[in-house]
């Protein structure tokens, strides 16, 4: 949204508003300073966080933006790059039994720990994983024509994302730098929120006395170049983008190391997590002992799966303990999602357990819901192409903001200063005192619940208040000495 809600020239602000104080740069010249006006009022303040959350943030969004639009479009390179391992030619409507896909995997690949399998469909492969000890949580799968039952191809997946995709998915999570590039990204959903909120406080601000539709959700066009024009594309492009990115902020929370922590335990504290069907077997059952790794099994656990319900893309864990369960669970993430899953007794072929997603907690839902539409995986291309456009506005208004902080720099060759001025400091004092103890408790809860919001924010106001201290103090010693 609006990076400030001052600029260089033009009529004043609202009152209370104490935005224009931006437009005081610090005097280079002879000429005597221009007294910025005292900033009053909470858009004062909101101006000013805006200002630096834009200033300080907007790089990280930039790059989340620009690595969220490549991982956009990952099902149609993955069908560019990997389309020998991905797709089949249909023969037939007859698939050849599961377990014989799975043998003819297992030969190929005779190394590794049988985990998990997905049958294919349709044009699509079926995918058989092997766990490696030196491949960690990343799996090797091998890609068997279900029609045919000839190995297509064998690639490193993690979660079942080929390698192309699981590079673009940690090029946008930690820029592929582990543990220490996952700041980026929390710093990004973090500050996300707070930057598109305050613009639309700025912006809704700004149309005091004359709000339309037209003027609130389209740029004034007649406006002269300059930083009215880019401001004005600016806060309508966000508006228009501002459901969107709050729910981008909102979801890449949910995953985020700090923020993502706290949200589980939330989930938990409120019996909202999301369920699972249990494997241990009763003491009443046989057991599948070592035939729970015989991939003969697979037909009659997939056959009992099938024939209690699930219907669509499924994928079926094998137990490791070979005393267990196994479960079969439909990996639907295009709307309606579909997350029904069961627990069978590869024994017996009996369903043991089973957990639909009908029946999941709201929170546990929204939370799929949501990290499905993040990854543009819940509408389909529609949710793509939204995804996209979101990524690009993002981008625009990210440039836009830094424009207009080159636009409003002064350029009198007395005032002359590199980039514009931040709005004033000291709008907090203008404010009740019982707003600010408010304010404090309130970004206290937040700093807590997202650190990497928290964090910044403590350091930006310490730094704000040592500044404004060392300023006051030679501003009073050249009083004095005057």
């Amino acid at each position: 949204m609006t990076s400030t809600d001052s600029e260089k020239s033009g009529p004043p602000a609202p009152a209370g508003d104490g935005a224009e104080a931006a437009a005081t740069a610090t005097v280079t010249g002879p000429a005597a300073p221009v007294p910025a006006r005292r900033p009053g009022g909470p858009g004062a303040l909101v101006a000013r966080l805006h200002f630096y959350a834009g200033i300080l943030v907007a790089p990280f969004l930039l790059v989340a933006a620009v690595t969220g639009l490549l991982y956009t479009f990952t099902p149609q390179l993955d069908s560019l790059v990997y389309g020998q391992e991905l797709h089949v030619a249909r023969e037939g409507d007859s698939a050849r039994p599961v377990s014989e896909q799975v043998a003819a995997a297992r030969a190929e690949h005779p190394k590794g720990t049988l985990t998990a399998v997905r049958p294919g469909s349709g044009d699509g492969t079926t995918q058989v994983d092997f766990a490696l000890p030196e491949l960690g949580e990343k799996t090797h799968t091998v890609y068997v024509d279900p029609y045919t039952g000839k190995v297509r191809g064998q690639l490193t997946t993690w979660y079942a994302e080929t390698p192309l995709t699981t590079w673009l998915d940690g090029l946008h999570r930690d820029l592929n730098l582990g543990t220490a590039g996952r700041y980026y990204s929390e710093i990004a959903a973090s500050w996300l929120w707070v930057l598109v909120l305050g613009g639309l406080v700025l912006w809704w601000r700004r149309r005091h006395g004359k709000r339309t539709a037209r003027r609130l959700l389209l740029p004034d066009r007649a406006a002269k170049k300059g930083v009215r024009r880019t401001r004005g594309w600016h806060a309508a492009t966000g508006l228009w983008l501002s459901v969107g990115l709050l729910g981008l902020s909102a979801t890449g929370l949910t995953w985020s190391r700090y923020a993502g922590a706290n949200f589980g335990e939330a989930l938990d504290a409120l019996h909202s997590h999301t369920p699972a069907v249990t494997t241990t077997l009763t003491a009443g059952a046989t057991g599948s002992g070592t035939k729970g790794v015989d991939p003969a099994a697979m037909d009659d656990v997939l056959k009992a799966a099938r024939n209690d319900g699930l219907g669509g893309p499924v994928e079926v864990a094998v137990p490791q303990d070979g005393a267990g369960a196994w479960t079969v669970t439909q990996t639907r993430d295009l709307w309606p999602v579909g997350r029904d899953s069961v627990a069978v007794d590869a024994a017996t072929g009996r369903v043991t357990d089973r957990v639909d997603f009908a029946d999941w907690p709201v929170m546990a839902k929204l939370t799929r819901w949501g990290i499905n539409a993040h990854m543009g995986t819940l509408l389909g291309p529609v949710n793509q192409i939204l995804l996209a456009l979101l990524a690009v506005g993002l981008i625009c208004v990210t440039v836009w903001g830094y424009r207009m902080w080159w636009q409003r720099r002064p350029t009198r060759s007395d005032r002359r200063a590199v980039l514009g001025a931040p709005p004033a400091r000291g709008a907090w004092r203008t404010l009740p005192s019982w707003t600010v103890a408010l304010g404090v408790v309130v970004a206290a809860g937040l700093g807590w619940a997202l650190p990497l919001f928290g964090v910044p924010l403590a350091a930006f106001l310490v730094v704000d208040l040592a500044v404004g201290a060392l300023r006051s103090r030679r501003t009073a010693g050249s009083t004095s000495t005057d």
